[in-house]
């Protein structure tokens, strides 16, 4: 009996689904507040700032190495913001590398870049 029940209701759903019974309406996510004076902008959850410590500027690469090939340079005090992490070449004893998405997707190494404080970026 508890069988024939179990595919009563098996069947039943299966011909609401098949009729469009179950339809659900789309999601739509809510739109981030407007910036403000008083509350900035909502930021990507999975991005931070980070300000460059290089003193002549900072070389951002399109790979987290040291060979690879500049794509920019971003000034001394410039804010970036960092979307991952990753480990690369070593630089000055750290071998941790962030990718940055300030216009074009680079490399800076972490050793050269400060995140914005009790920030820390997730790994790639």
């Amino acid at each position: 009996m508890l069988i024939l029940k179990k595919t009563a209701l098996f069947l039943t759903a299966g011909a609401m689904a098949a009729t469009g019974a179950f339809a659900a309406a789309p999601a739509v996510a809510a739109p981030a507040p407007p910036a403000t004076e008083n509350a900035p902008a909502a930021e990507h959850p999975r991005r931070t700032e980070g300000r460059v410590i290089a003193k002549p500027g900072l070389k951002l690469r399109d790979k987290p190495t040291r060979s690879s090939r500049i794509i920019r340079t971003e000034p001394y005090g410039a804010i970036v913001h960092i979307f991952c992490k990753t480990r690369g070449d070593h630089v000055g004893g750290n071998n941790q590398w962030y990718q940055l998405t300030d216009g074009t997707w680079a490399w800076g190494s972490a050793r050269y870049i400060v995140p914005r404080k009790g920030h820390h970026p997730r790994w790639c």
